[in-house]
């Protein structure tokens, strides 16, 4: 496993590595540079153009920036942002990023959490009037034009009814003489909700464990347990009304994008788990007389799970640059809208920095989902 692991990651930090050169050189391509804008000011002298180019280090041929951008990436040093000079462009990405990560982490657990639920009862009662319903509602769901859904969305439940905020990520108002800057509260919300997953996640492995009566008591009441337990964490904090602030307008953006997502989910793990079902374990399992929950949960749903975990994986990869459009309906102030304004702008160490954070992610994401994939699937584990 080790050596498995060690040979992933070799593999992958020479993948980042071309991966970052390729990225440097395609957007070093585009028309023109920073300095055209910066110095297009017309009572400028045309010595400020060359002068701005100099401090900036874009007098220096193509080959020898890309170096030194690789090596000092790999140093942590992304450079310093052109449009927010002086700005490095590792502190405008931290600035950015719990932002997205809350929003999109939460939005796309839910809906895997619902899809594969869902996507199970569509399975097993295959043919019947709630494979029909689910099925209907999870194609529509899945071919919706997302930007007009969103919008219908934010229309019909900020602005109709008044329940939602209709932008922005918190109430400026609300936070009035806060103790602590709104960044700060999001990571702390971030860290809770990390630990929340760890924890279901113990919950999850420790009920597969147990015997079958006193697994199914801990997957049946640990989960509950838990979440009051970390509703409790909150509600009895002094940051209470801060965090239920940010909460309040996370919940529309969040709801939206997990009412398309987890359709494609649902509907993977039906055709997961149908095939699943053929199997000749399965008859196996009938034929002894196992309950049919156990049937379901721990012998189909275990091993339909093998694609529905890669794909969540590689979802949760790509969930920081997968949000121009959400961020840009709901004002949310995020890395997706700071990357599009950066290539807009010409801003290539804040693009490239922004875009190699995101390929780091998912290169992570790759290795965890071989791993998982070792795990839950004995017959890997022996070949």
């Amino acid at each position: 496993m080790l050596k498995y692991v060690a040979k992933r990651l070799i593999q992958g930090l020479l993948l980042l590595m071309l991966f970052l050169a390729l990225l440097y050189i395609l957007l070093d391509a585009q028309p023109g540079d920073i300095s055209l804008q910066l110095s297009a000011n017309p009572r400028l002298p045309p010595e400020a153009q060359e002068i701005v180019r100099e401090r900036l280090g874009l007098d220096q041929p193509l080959l020898g920036r890309t170096v030194t951008y690789v090596l000092n990436f790999f140093q942590g040093d992304l450079g310093l942002s052109f449009t927010q000079y002086p700005r490095t462009v590792g502190s405008v990405i931290l600035e950015k990023l719990p932002r997205t990560i809350l929003l999109f982490l939460s939005a796309t657990i839910l809906a895997y959490y619902m899809g594969f639920a869902l996507g199970k009862v569509m399975a097993w009662r295959r043919g019947k009037t709630v494979e029909t319903g689910l099925t209907l509602g999870g194609v529509a769901a899945y071919t919706v034009f997302y930007p007009w859904f969103a919008i219908l969305m934010l229309w019909f439940w900020g602005f109709q009814f008044g329940l939602f905020p209709l932008g922005k990520f918190i109430d400026v108002d609300e936070w009035t003489g806060a103790p602590m800057a709104a960044n700060r509260v999001f990571m702390r919300m971030l860290i809770s909700l990390g630990i929340l997953g760890l924890v279901l996640g113990a919950v999850s492995l420790l009920a597969h464990r147990l015997p079958p009566e006193r697994g199914e008591q801990v997957a049946r009441y640990g989960p509950p347990l838990v979440l009051v337990a970390f509703l409790a964490f909150w509600w009895l904090s002094p940051l209470r009304s801060y965090v239920a602030d940010i909460a309040h307008h996370t919940l529309l953006p969040v709801l939206t994008l997990a009412s398309v997502q987890f359709a494609g989910v649902m509907l993977l793990t039906r055709a997961s788990m149908l095939e699943t079902l053929k199997e000749d374990y399965i008859l196996t399992a009938r034929a002894k007389g196992l309950p049919q929950r156990d049937i379901r949960n721990r012998h189909a749903a275990r091993n339909a799970l093998l694609p529905v975990v890669t794909s969540l994986v590689l979802a949760l990869s790509f969930v920081i640059g997968g949000g121009i459009l959400t961020e840009g309906i709901f004002s949310w102030p995020g890395i997706g809208g700071q990357l599009l304004d950066a290539t807009l702008t010409e801003d290539i160490p804040l693009a490239t920095g922004t875009l190699g954070v995101i390929g780091i992610i998912a290169l992570v994401g790759h290795l965890i989902s071989d791993v998982l994939y070792m795990y839950l699937d004995p017959r890997i584990r022996t070949s």
